[in-house]
């Protein structure tokens, strides 16, 4: 059986994320969404939201797990005698940063593989952190990210007193 992660802060978990995952789970026996904490990152949603709306939206795959982890990725991988690291590349840009990634990653973990699936032209400028400026800013999002997302956004931003 051969297990891919799919590391990120999904933060929120958009589109773009999801054809990835989508794609994935017809390669790979098991799809384990790895969430970071990553604190570094400031996320607007909490670890437990964006669980809440990974499951959601993956629930209709059935090989895809969702995960927290905190710490190295390496420790998450091992644990779960993960094969390969799947990490997604929308533009040239996204290639230096994520080739580096994955050598630091070689180093550490020696019995895994970094597969990199290019996103769908539709996918290739969405990211995590346009949606959130958008929202922020009072625009519609739903090109970007499920129904689920909006109304999580909708709680988030009434909350936060951000018009």
């Amino acid at each position: 059986m051969i297990i891919a992660v799919y590391p990120g802060t999904f933060d929120p978990i958009t589109n773009g994320h999801e054809d990835l995952i989508k794609r994935a789970s017809y390669i790979f026996d098991q799809v384990f969404i790895a969430i970071a904490f990553n604190k570094k990152k400031q996320p607007l949603f909490t670890i437990e939201e964006r669980i809440e709306m990974a499951e959601k939206i993956l629930a209709k795959y059935k090989n895809v797990r969702i995960y927290s982890f905190d710490g190295l990725l390496k420790d998450f991988v091992e644990k779960h005698e993960a094969k390969i690291i799947i990490r997604g590349l929308r533009t040239f840009s996204d290639f230096e940063y994520e080739c580096k990634m994955a050598s630091i990653n070689k180093q550490l973990i020696n019995n895994a593989e970094t597969i990199f699936l290019t996103s769908s032209d539709q996918f290739k400028f969405i990211s995590s952190t346009v949606v959130k400026e958008i929202a922020h800013l009072g625009g519609n999002i739903n090109k970007f990210v499920a129904p689920i997302v909006e109304e999580y956004f909708r709680k988030k931003l009434s909350t936060l007193d951000i018009k």
